[in-house]
């Protein structure tokens, strides 16, 4: 039974912490589209989305109105579309078209699935699909795409990493005039989720129902707000209890609207994903928050312990609000939509390195880093390797979304707008991978993953 405090510390966190139900995704199965003509299965891919999502945007809007809750985003994410090409064979740029056709139609803001699993070798359409990408990324504007390369079962497949480094240097190219922003809209992953709700690397897993409610919450605020009430005295085990709490009451708000969602929508109710996602708003930042904990600034060494600490405790006290909770669910670090994070790199105190070693104890990996327009393919490879391997070796998701900027070298500032932010370009370690890169084949899986 919920109070009157209960309500108004939550009319607080919405006015004045940006608390916020981060997106509400509707996951669609495509597997059903499946044609061996690619124009048909791509009207059928239209079909079948604006059918089942056609409600999607209103149904968010009309929750919003009733509980006073912001719902940021509306997404869909579809089954890897590299399974459809896969029959169809044909042009997969045709596919992207589709998706951006009903992604309009219905007034999504983001579509993701412009995807291959592929950490165990290509199979059909896989390849296509990934050649495809610079060109689809180009032409397309609410499109996402996600490459996963590697997995703690399957090893790291390298010919797709060193495939990748080279994918996003010529997606960086194709979109130079606006920032190579097409590389935001890309992300390589390791032990990728089936039911992630967050761009870019949102996708329908094969094994997920028909259609099904994911739900995104966010509030880096809240948690922030939260800890600079404590006094600054405080044991950091009860440091960690306040986040847990805070957690917790994030959490019941996305129980609320998802189960809300779901009803109108006549769908499943899928997952939460408790993330802590920042965004570029002052007050709204998962680097502040390990401020609070006592850093000077985000990077100075004790980040990764605090990051640590930060990414559990969300965890535990998610769990307690909610017997659904799934996708990522922990600490974002995307640099770009993170202000406290774009000042620690304006100042030096956050290195590629050191977000690296952060990557071990979050929830996902390099996010959202601005890196310079000259920084190679080889390099770029090199980097996806290095956090394929952390998430291989230590059973968890990671990822890499970095944009090496067209013509921009390191201290100049990107500026995407909106939840996407800007930064500076960040210096890259100008030692070269490309002997190791150009190897290619696979890294073993390791021995704990030998389970059964």
């Amino acid at each position: 039974m919920l109070n009157i405090n209960d309500i108004l510390e939550t009319v607080q966190m919405i006015q004045d912490e940006c608390l916020d139900i981060r997106t509400i995704t509707m996951g669609i199965s495509l597997l059903d589209c499946a044609d061996n003509d690619i124009d048909r299965s791509c009207q059928k891919v239209y079909d079948k989305i604006t059918r089942l999502a056609k409600d999607l945007v209103k149904t968010g809007q009309d929750i919003e109105r009733m509980y006073g809750i912001p719902i940021i985003n509306k997404r869909v994410a579809v089954t890897p579309i590299a399974v459809l090409a896969g029959v169809s064979g044909g042009d997969p740029v045709k596919y992207a078209h589709a998706l951006q056709k009903a992604a309009n139609t219905i007034g999504v803001n983001f579509i993701g699935g412009y995807s291959a699993l592929v950490q165990k070798g290509f199979s059909a359409g896989d390849l296509e699909l990934i050649r495809s990408i610079p060109r689809a990324m180009a032409e397309t504007d609410l499109l996402c795409s996600s490459i996963n390369v590697g997995s703690t079962k399957a090893g790291i497949n390298m010919d797709a990493v060193e495939l990748m480094g080279r994918i996003v240097k010529e997606t960086a190219a194709l979109t130079a005039e606006r920032q190579s922003i097409g590389c935001a809209k890309l992300v390589v992953l390791c032990n990728a989720p089936e039911d992630n709700p967050f761009m870019a690397g949102a996708f329908h897993g094969i094994s997920e129902p028909d259609c099904i409610i994911n739900v995104g919450v966010s509030g880096p605020g809240v948690v922030r707000a939260a800890l600079a009430r404590a006094s600054a005295d405080l044991p950091i085990n009860q440091i960690a209890d306040i986040v847990k709490k805070t957690a917790f009451k994030i959490t019941r708000m996305g129980q609320l609207v998802g189960a809300e969602a779901s009803e109108r929508l006549g769908v499943p109710f899928g997952i939460i994903d408790l993330s802590l996602a920042p965004t570029p708003a002052v007050g709204d930042s998962v680097a502040h928050i390990l401020e609070e904990m006592g850093l000077e600034r985000c990077g100075a060494p004790g980040t990764t312990a605090c990051l640590a600490l930060l990414n559990d405790a969300v965890k535990k006290g998610g769990v307690m609000a909610s017997g659904r909770v799934g996708g990522l669910s922990g600490a974002f670090i995307p640099v770009s939509e993170d202000a406290g994070m774009m000042d620690a790199a304006r100042v030096g105190a956050l290195s590629l390195e050191k977000l690296e070693a952060m990557t071990s104890v979050c929830s996902v990996g390099l996010d959202m880093i601005m890196l310079p327009g000259d920084t190679t393919a080889e390099t770029i490879s090199g980097i996806i390797a290095d956090e394929a391997a952390i998430g291989m070796v230590n059973q968890k998701t990671t990822a890499v979304r970095v944009i090496p900027a067209a013509g921009y070298k390191v201290g100049d500032e990107l500026n995407f707008g909106g939840l996407l932010g800007g930064g500076p370009v960040m210096p890259v370690n100008g030692f070269s991978p490309e002997k190791m890169i150009h190897r290619g084949g696979y890294i073993p899986a390791p021995m704990h993953s030998l389970k059964n």
